[in-house]
């Protein structure tokens, strides 16, 4: 697993930490070329952020889960971290839910930009059911990871949890995003224009840190900083 961390002041930890999982076929480097740990220090927010790339071999088992708590979250409150976050971009959205929904009591938040959230056929049998909340997820295998994403989406709020979602209007996986905005406080969901790709993240990154800085993210969920 790579890592790239960005100290807030350098040698010294943050009280926070945002650990960020890219997309398939990205870099933890693409976060910085586009501006990430710029504005983050743009808000002047002590938060160490940490970009993460697992190995594509782990994407397809549950390995990344354990790599994630290995390489990631326990050196993280090692170093002091009181508040860790978790999140990423499309799959890394993805994998950061699989995580909070095996471990959450790891973890203070997650920040999903633009998530993956599992197959068009998924997607169609919660809205025919009227939504999430009326969805019933059914015996869910031990590997269907889809499944069990969207019953921990289902059983939100999950004490000590905040969740915060921004997606664009004309992204390919807006259905998706819907069905997840209906289960979580509308003052934790951003929505800009724009499809899957970094400009958009970038802006809906900001206004996430934007979210923490005014304590409206915060207040609307159930941790604190």
């Amino acid at each position: 697993m790579r890592k790239l961390l960005v100290e807030a002041s350098p040698g010294v930890a943050a009280p926070m930490r945002i650990a960020l999982l890219p997309g398939a076929y990205h870099k933890p480097e693409d976060f910085v070329r586009e501006g990430f740990a710029e504005a983050m220090r743009a808000r002047g927010l002590a938060i160490d952020l940490e970009f993460v790339a697992p190995d594509l071999k782990h994407l397809l088992d549950r390995s990344v889960l354990e790599s994630l708590q290995r390489d990631v979250v326990a050196p993280a409150r090692a170093a002091g971290c009181r508040f860790l976050w978790l999140g990423g971009v499309s799959l890394g959205g993805f994998i950061a839910l699989a995580y909070a929904q095996r471990r959450p009591a790891d973890l203070n938040g997650l920040c999903l930009l633009a998530p993956y959230l599992g197959n068009r056929m998924m997607t169609e049998e919660i809205a025919r059911a009227g939504g999430v909340r009326s969805w019933r997820p059914g015996t869910i295998s031990d590997d269907d990871e889809e499944r069990r994403i969207w019953a921990f989406i289902r059983g939100l709020p999950t004490p000590g949890l905040t969740i915060g979602l921004g997606v664009g209007r004309q992204d390919r996986f807006g259905h998706g995003h819907a069905l997840f905005a209906d289960a979580l406080p509308a003052a934790t969901v951003n929505v800009v224009d724009g499809g899957h790709e970094w400009p958009v993240w970038r802006r809906l990154w900001e206004l996430f840190l934007d979210g923490l800085a005014n304590g409206r993210l915060l207040h609307a969920g159930t941790s604190s900083v």
